[in-house]
């Protein structure tokens, strides 16, 4: 069985988008994961498929019906993780893609407005999870994100495996320089240590230029894995 990932949002139209291309979109259609998309207004109310209303105790915006969003919810729960995309979540990582790969799929909620309505959120055990410190215009975007990440580290996705290995983030580091030819260009050579044929040194040098990059640019990892070694 492929791994599933279900996509809940009031823009189907936005569905595979990017995923339709290079790695992903190759392993689409060779069937190592599937994509259903389901149009959140179909489970409106009334007439013209009503899905949010005033927010209760005033304010801007609109919030997204519980009613509305949890028929959605059911028409595709069985298990999997059910993610709901907003800027108030746990910040997404390399973890939470390798956990996600790790599985059978998942289900994205993508909200809109000013959000989900919390009881639902609470009701479904959702999990909220965030990409970045900053307001999309929806969950979409998010979702895309979320899902390519996660199926890059799909077995038979990516050409070799060691790939994933050594990628930023996946040993709480972010990932060594990168040369190719021309060895000389525009006055810079590529580093000897990197055409010496010393497998071990090359090794070495790679570590060491990832524990530089991370100290000087993201301390914060640094910090945290230095707590944990």
């Amino acid at each position: 069985m492929s791994w599933r990932a279900s996509v809940l949002t009031l823009f189907p139209d936005m569905f595979p988008g990017p995923l339709g291309q290079s790695l992903a979109g190759k392993a689409l259609a060779e069937a190592i994961w599937s994509l259903d998309v389901t149009d959140i207004r179909d489970f409106g109310t009334g007439k013209h498929r009503k899905v949010d209303d005033t927010p209760f105790g005033g304010g801007a915006g609109m919030v997204m019906r519980p009613d509305v969003v949890d028929a959605a919810v059911a028409s595709v729960a069985d298990g999997r993780p059910l993610v709901y995309l907003t800027p108030r979540g746990r910040r997404f990582t390399q973890a939470d893609a390798q956990r996600f790969a790790a599985g059978e799929g998942c289900i994205l909620v993508c909200g809109r407005y000013e959000g989900l309505d919390e009881r639902v959120i609470e009701a479904r055990a959702m999990q909220e999870i965030s990409i970045g410190d900053y307001v999309l215009s929806g969950g979409e975007l998010a979702a895309l994100v979320l899902l390519d990440a996660t199926v890059r580290l799909l077995p038979g996705v990516m050409g070799a495996a060691e790939s994933a290995e050594d990628e930023s983030f996946s040993a709480g580091l972010l990932e060594y320089p990168h040369y190719t030819r021309p060895a000389e260009w525009a006055g810079k050579s590529v580093p000897d240590v990197l055409l010496s044929g010393n497998h071990a040194a090359v090794a070495a040098w790679r570590h060491a230029a990832s524990e530089q990059i991370t100290l000087r640019r993201r301390p914060d990892l640094w910090a945290a894995r230095s707590s944990h070694s």
